[in-house]
């Protein structure tokens, strides 16, 4: 990517410092004499009236006004990124850069083909992927350091638009080896029978079980956390464990057969949901209109073949 010309050079050269975590390594990776970069951050740091990192024997690390800056600058970096891919549309030329925040459970599913369509068919559009949970998307989202969301369970905003989204039964994974597997769907209490691999607090499905069915988790119930969605499905996939989540966390294995996802059955089970969204108080330029329509159609095949072979599976 060119070198940024609307962001002032002190401003760089503090967010390099705050990544590399030391100021020769920033001057390593910029190029750049590391005693310009000292004298860059000590006139800020004087003209603010604050200082911006602490000097500690590991490196520099940020104080609270020193994070301030960093998110200002990360803010005005992408803010010119979108502007520079409108002046090209403009020109009618569909090139640009385009961050997308999106889930753990898209690495295995929908991103692949979403980077490797988008470099074939639109190869003028860049794509930056960050993996990060619902809250933390729509808080880049809201925050203006990204420019598309692909998130699970998003809550109504007044600044999010949600330009696509599905319904996804709530239910479990297990392996076709699982006794579970001879069913076409289950009961939270026949699932909880069984030990069970569950996500940690810091995602929306697990904070769900919890608000609304804590029972599950008592103590004496078979149950192991961890904040790894693949060691989740991994443990599913072994025959030991079951997993509640939904179609999309598991779906190259739901695809592949390593797994097979039963909808539970009870009346008070709640919908999950899966949206494409954006900041509603920003105008979506034409190369992420392009990544979300894409985007969306990706996860609307992924439904349809999931959902295809469990309708094999219920034939059989």
């Amino acid at each position: 990517m060119a070198r940024s010309t609307l962001v002032p050079n002190s401003l760089r050269y503090i967010e390099q410092v705050a990544r590399s975590g030391s100021i020769q390594r920033a001057a390593r990776e910029l190029n750049i004499a590391a005693s310009a970069i000292n004298r860059q951050i000590i006139q800020v740091e004087q003209s603010l009236g604050t200082r911006l990192f602490d000097r500690v024997p590991s490196g520099m690390r940020l104080t609270p006004a020193g994070d301030a800056l960093v998110t200002l600058e990360r803010k005005w970096q992408s803010d010119e990124r979108r502007v520079a891919t409108q002046l090209q549309q403009l020109h009618g030329i569909n090139q640009g850069h385009l961050r997308l925040v999106a889930m753990d459970s898209h690495v295995n599913g929908c991103l692949p083909p979403l980077v490797l369509r988008t470099a074939q068919q639109h190869p003028g559009i860049s794509l930056e992927i960050e993996i990060t949970t619902t809250d933390a998307a729509v808080a880049s989202l809201v925050g203006g350091t990204a420019d598309l969301a692909a998130a699970y369970n998003l809550l109504p905003r007044r600044d999010l638009q949600v330009l696509w989204s599905d319904v996804l039964p709530f239910g479990c994974v297990v392996a076709p080896t699982h006794p579970l597997a001879r069913q076409t769907e289950a009961s939270l209490q026949e699932v909880a029978s069984y030990p069970i691999a569950l996500q940690s607090r810091s995602l929306m499905i697990r904070r769900y079980l919890d608000a609304r069915h804590g029972w599950l988790f008592t103590e004496g119930q078979k149950v192991v956390e961890m904040n790894s969605l693949q060691l989740v499905k991994l443990l599913a996939a072994s025959g030991h464990y079951a997993a509640f989540t939904s179609e999309l966390d598991a779906a190259a294995e739901l695809i592949s057969g390593a797994l097979v996802f039963l909808p539970v059955r009870d009346p008070n089970v709640e919908p999950q949901t899966v949206s494409v969204a954006i900041d509603a108080r920003r105008s979506l330029p034409k190369v992420g209109q392009i990544v979300a329509d894409e985007l969306a159609a990706i996860l609307v095949e992924e439904l349809a073949t999931i959902r295809a072979r469990r309708g094999q599976r219920t034939l059989r």
